[in-house]
């Protein structure tokens, strides 16, 4: 039976993630909490492993009740504790420091800061598809294959990708249930240059790209529809959710339905 094996956020983009056992959608369909944050350089971009694989480096630890955030920097043993309200400034002090140009962080609680603005809802991926695809790469393992992908519902009592069948040939999305919460499975996620990179150091592991595109199409499923493949550098699904669902809630353990499938 299909479950939610585990449900991650990352109050921060780009920094590191947070498990928790139960998570509330918003009204922008993201997981309450999940890139409320963003750091922001002085020409308004985002702050990211994409351009500044200096980011790979930071290690950060939420205590989200107490709206807090301790980062350790490379080389140093101490943490730094910031109240993401109340020292805001001053965490954007240190992290323009760490960076070595001026950085802001900014706030979106209605819905995050998403990659995809068409499809902000929850990424999906399931467990055996995270060990597949780690099994691809000597030394990566799959904790390290799950911080490369940051998706945020992780499926398991499913084979590797099993998460293929949330999005349909047609192009039309497709309705599944996590518990009793409504998602539309809209397309397979295309992947930037981060799942490259390795998720502490940022250093780039040989020729990673390549091997995944031919490893991906030559381990695609029967099930998968393959006119959503433009590219085989695809993994975990984007979905958006009706307004309905808004305040309801996810939870660890709960049974994953496929409602309709063209």
């Amino acid at each position: 039976m299909p479950y939610l094996a585990k449900i991650l956020i990352y109050p921060i983009k780009s920094l590191d993630g947070v498990e928790i056992q139960q998570g509330r959608i918003i009204n922008g369909g993201a997981l309450e909490h999940d890139r409320e944050f963003a750091i922001f350089d002085e020409h308004s971009r985002v702050v990211n492993g994409k351009r500044n694989p200096s980011i790979h480096q930071l290690r950060s630890y939420f205590h989200i009740s107490h709206r807090e955030i301790s980062l350790q920097f490379p080389g140093k043993d101490s943490e730094y504790v910031f109240h993401l309200d109340e020292e805001r400034q001053t965490l954007a002090a240190i992290l323009s420091d760490f960076f070595g140009f001026a950085v802001t962080l900014a706030q979106n609680s209605q819905g995050g800061f998403p990659d995809d603005l068409q499809s902000p809802g929850p990424t999906v991926i399931s467990t055996a598809t995270l060990a597949e695809v780690a099994s691809w790469f000597p030394g990566v393992t799959i904790d390290e294959m799950r911080r490369r992908m940051r998706a945020n519902l992780e499926i398991d009592g499913v084979p590797a990708f099993w998460e293929d069948q949330l999005f349909s040939e047609s192009g039309e999305v497709l309705s599944f249930q996590v518990g009793d919460v409504q998602f539309f499975g809209v397309n397979p996620c295309q992947r930037c240059v981060v799942p490259t990179k390795d998720s502490f150091s940022g250093v780039a592991y040989p020729s990673f790209q390549k091997i995944f595109v031919q490893k991906r199409q030559a381990t695609l499923p029967e099930w998968s529809a393959t006119s959503r493949f433009n590219h085989f550098y695809r993994l975990s699904v984007n979905t958006k959710l009706p307004s309905s669902e808004a305040g309801k809630f996810i939870s660890v353990g709960e049974e994953i339905k496929i409602i309709y499938k063209n």
